[in-house]
């Protein structure tokens, strides 16, 4: 089986246990998070700010790093889903928090996700730099490189066991501010392995990447310390 297929297959593969993390929490464990907007407006906001911020950050890493061609990206999805929903709430004047619910579905899908992106081959461009060490992937240039892929993927699954556990235990803080945990933590993981990446530097030693990653870690912290006080919702009925 090709690269782009076991991509393409990941990434459907993604998207349905994303799905289900969604479904289990809310249906099975019935975990009470705060109302969320499902209106055409706002859905469409999340698809349309995610889907220009993967390929304009994506094309855009490629360019800086002298490789042509059209790229897509995950942090640059999640920080065009942001942007666009938070712009939304602002002029629909929306003023509740949406996001609470989709901390583990965000967490399972880029777990999974980026799987499908170590075995898409260097043409994916989701590689990282030349490693020694004794689990360096050959991608398809003949170099031993860091699998950083599944460094991401492992992280991002280590930080859903832990949410898991917390909003199993019914803990008020993770389920209110459960999505703006994981953004945080996915831009500090992020941005770590930002440094064994072939990405061309931006500031310093800084690609585009790390910059989006030190936004999403501002953004994540200024919700989590601005977040207002209230009952915890699984103190509140549930509709």
């Amino acid at each position: 089986m090709s690269g782009v297929v076991l991509h393409t297959a990941f990434d459907v593969l993604a998207w349905l246990a994303a799905g289900l993390a969604g479904f289990w929490l809310t249906r099975i464990e019935k975990i009470a998070f705060p109302a969320i907007t499902t209106d055409m407006p706002y859905i469409a906001a999340v698809l349309l700010g995610a889907g220009l911020g993967a390929y304009l950050f994506g094309t855009g890493n490629m360019w800086l790093s002298g490789v042509p061609g059209l790229g897509r990206s995950v942090e640059g999805a999640v920080v065009g889903g942001i942007v666009a929903v938070e712009l939304y709430k602002l002029t629909a004047g929306i003023r509740t928090r949406t996001g609470a619910r989709f901390a583990l579905p965000f967490c399972v899908g880029v777990a999974i996700g980026r799987i499908g992106c170590y075995f898409a081959g260097v043409d994916d461009f989701t590689f990282g730099t030349p490693t020694a060490l004794p689990w360096g992937h050959d991608f398809g240039d003949g170099i031993p490189r860091h699998p950083v892929q599944l460094y991401e993927g492992a992280a991002m699954a280590a930080f859903a066991v832990f949410y898991v556990a917390a909003v199993r235990l019914r803990d008020p803080f993770v389920i209110e501010n459960g999505f703006y945990l994981a953004i945080g933590f996915y831009a500090i993981q992020r941005f770590a392995w930002e440094f064994i990446k072939p990405y061309g530097a931006v500031i310093g030693p800084f690609n585009l990447f790390h910059l989006l990653s030190l936004a999403l870690l501002a953004y994540a912290s200024f919700m989590i310390l601005s977040a207002p006080q209230e009952a915890p919702a699984h103190d509140r009925a549930v509709a």
